[in-house]
């Protein structure tokens, strides 16, 4: 299958490169840089908000998977104007892969696809566009929601280490209270899920990208504090501390979800098989450098 990937070059999407090219598909990758070489795929050198070259991109391809995204302020236009342009070019009966997130839904014991979205601030503007492509006619189009991402000593997980140290004997500090749980996904899993949903992946479906761990920031919080030689130790903080300290993205920091990636399991065939991130953690890998 001939693909158009978005975000090749970023940290989901260049495993999503290396699982396409390992299943046999050809891939064409849009990078911002001139001077990137991207190994194993036809690079163009443009922006996902340059409309023009996206639409033809899209109408040149089979399927598009977009995974790229500014993470700022902006994310919301240019995640718009994307989609836009991407519906414009596909033909008909093409498909589209977009990349959506588990925060949508709020907190939840039990979060699936079904559960009713409550998006937090910083990601309240995804629910329409989410849905707009979903529902575009003439078209394959599904959504894959990531929980938290870990792997290769990157993503979110990070974050837990480079918190405070507080109080004497010295403490870690939480992200929160620490009894919230986060739902998590290695980024190879992940981008095994991408390839199925690009070939199985039933159209106008969602399909929840997690493992299955859902360990609490208390948890992480003291194996990274094991780590850090401070015996596990760790503090809690308030939840209204957060948030005035990390701001919106604290607030999604602070929800507690759990879930199983049970329905991509059960439809498609996916197995989620690498290490946990509470084992990510104990082999050292995300030791600071």
């Amino acid at each position: 299958m001939n693909v158009f990937l978005t975000g090749a070059t970023g940290y989901i999407g260049s495993r999503v490169l290396v699982a396409l090219g390992e299943a046999g598909h050809n891939v064409t990758a849009l990078v911002r840089n001139p001077s990137v070489r991207v190994e194993g795929a036809t690079t163009v050198v443009s922006d996902m908000r340059d409309r023009e070259t996206v639409r033809r991109l899209a109408a040149e391809a089979d399927a598009v998977i977009a995974t790229a995204s500014p993470g700022d302020a902006t994310s919301a236009d240019a995640d718009r104007d994307f989609v836009d342009a991407v519906l414009a070019g596909l033909r008909p009966g093409s498909t589209l892969v977009r990349t959506g997130g588990v925060w949508v839904h709020g907190s939840s014991a039990d979060l699936t696809e079904e559960t009713p979205l409550a998006a937090p601030g910083l990601t309240a503007w995804r629910v329409e566009i989410d849905n707009r492509a979903l529902t575009a006619p003439g078209i394959r189009s599904m959504l894959v929601e990531p929980g938290i991402v870990y792997g290769y000593g990157a993503g979110i997980p990070g974050m837990v280490f480079g918190q405070p140290r507080v109080g004497d004997p010295a403490a870690l500090q939480l992200i929160g209270p620490g009894s919230q749980h986060w739902t998590t996904v290695h980024v190879d899993d992940l981008a095994d899920l991408y390839v199925a949903v690009l070939t199985q992946g039933g159209s106008g479906e969602r399909y929840i990208g997690v493992s299955g761990d859902n360990p609490t920031v208390r948890e992480l919080g003291e194996a990274a504090s094991r780590r850090l030689g401070l015996d596990g130790r760790v503090a809690p903080e308030e939840a209204s501390a957060t948030a005035a300290r990390l701001g919106a993205f604290g607030e999604a920091l602070l929800l507690d979800q759990q879930a199983t990636g049970e329905k991509a399991r059960r439809e498609l065939g996916w197995k989620p098989s690498r290490p946990s991130l509470l084992d990510a953690i104990a082999s050292g890998e995300y030791d600071p450098a």
